[in-house]
Formats: structure tokens, sequence, C-alpha cells
């Protein structure tokens, strides 16, 4: 990560003087690091702008109120988000089935490494960045695309893509949140194994209901 990213605030102390759209980044990465140890709901604009040295008044030069501070950070954190998975995915290579595992645990390490813009991009304010922006829809829009890989390599219809995003999507997230909260402890299973198992039962259901071929449990109607 870089200064210039807008994600690293190491550099945003007391008293600096902000030029050049600096003050907006330091203000930020101030909202990144207090939700990253609050969540979205624990911070103010005035304890950003006390972190990073300013008045109260000042972010208000460039953020309507905290929800426009949070909904630009979550933006930015889908934004970094998609290129990390995209490099995960590297083009479904050596198949659609490692290519999305490697997908899953890029997805756990955004998640482990940048909780703040995690945070923000799925808190109730990062429904605005979604809202105004197109970066929150391209992350699902890219995980249909693997899943409609994966059918496609076990020769199953790929009817069925929508409804596994979603369950990878929903399952994927799930893990991530316990694992930021700490409730996977030592002698549990990884993060990273957990999903990976629940992914393969999500796509072998899948795989079953697009060829026809029975459930091993019973499928309520």
């Amino acid at each position: 990560m870089t200064a210039e990213s807008g994600f690293c605030g190491r550099g945003a102390g007391k008293g600096r003087g902000y030029h050049h759209g600096g003050l907006r980044q330091a203000l930020l990465a101030a909202a990144r690091a207090l939700i990253s140890e609050r969540g979205p709901a624990g911070f103010t604009l005035a304890e950003a702008a006390k972190r990073v040295g300013v008045t109260g008044a000042a972010p208000y030069r460039h953020f309507a109120d905290r929800n426009a501070l949070i909904a630009e950070l979550a933006q930015q954190g889908f934004e970094h988000f998609n290129e990390e998975l995209a490099r995960a995915w590297n083009g479904g290579k050596p198949d659609a089935l490692s290519a999305l595992r490697r997908r899953g645990h890029a997805y756990l390490s955004f998640a482990r490494t940048e909780p703040g813009l995690y945070k923000a991009m799925f808190g109730d304010a990062g429904a605005l960045a979604r809202q105004s922006g197109d970066a929150g829809q391209k992350a699902f829009d890219d995980l249909m695309r693997t899943t409609v890989a994966v059918l496609r390599q076990f020769y199953a219809p790929e009817q069925g893509a929508r409804a596994l995003a979603l369950q990878i999507w929903s399952t994927t997230h799930g893990v991530a949140e316990l694992m930021l909260a700490g409730h996977f402890g030592e002698g549990l299973e990884t993060p990273t194994a957990i999903l990976e198992e629940s992914v393969n039962a999500l796509i072998d259901a899948a795989v079953r209901k697009a060829l026809g071929v029975p459930p091993v449990l019973p499928v309520r109607t």
C-alpha cells in the first residue's frame, strides 16, 4: 500500500499541513483506523479530525457528513478488493475450481489485513458506496463469472450460477466476519480450511442439481 492510495495513514500526524487533497486522504485513513477499532458506527467526523490534528469543522470542506466519508472509504475499498480478487483469479488458471479457491483465500486475506476497509464496505453506510458507484456490483459480477466457469468445468448448465454465487458470497462473508470477531481460536480448523470445505459442498450440491443427480440430503420444498 502507498500513502498516495489513501489507505496508509501512519504519516498523518498532528500539526501536519495538508495541501492538494492531503487532508481528504488523511481523514479517510483516520476513518479506516477508527472503523477497524470500533466498527462503522463507532466514530464521528470530529474524532477523525482530532486524529489528524485539524479542527472539527475542517472535514466538512471535503465530506457532507460521516456517511459520505464512509461511503468514499467503502468505494476505495471495493476498488482495491476487486484488484486483489482479480489477481487471485488470474484468468481462471489452471482451472476454474483452483482459481475460485485462490479467490476465497484472497477474500479472507483482505478482510484480515484491511479490517477498516472491509467493515466500511459491508457496513450499513457501505451501501451508499455501492449505490453511487459500480465497484461493489463489479465484485459480485466477477464472482458470477467464476461460478459460471466452475459449473462449465463440471459440464453443468450455468443457470444455477447466480444462486451459487450468492451462496458462496454469503458463506465467505460469514467466515470472514467470524474470523474478524475472533471466533476461530487455537485447536479449531483454520478459516481458510472451513471456507474451502463449505464452498466445495456448495459446488457439489449445485452441480448435482444442475445435472439432475439426487442430493444426498433431502431438499425442503
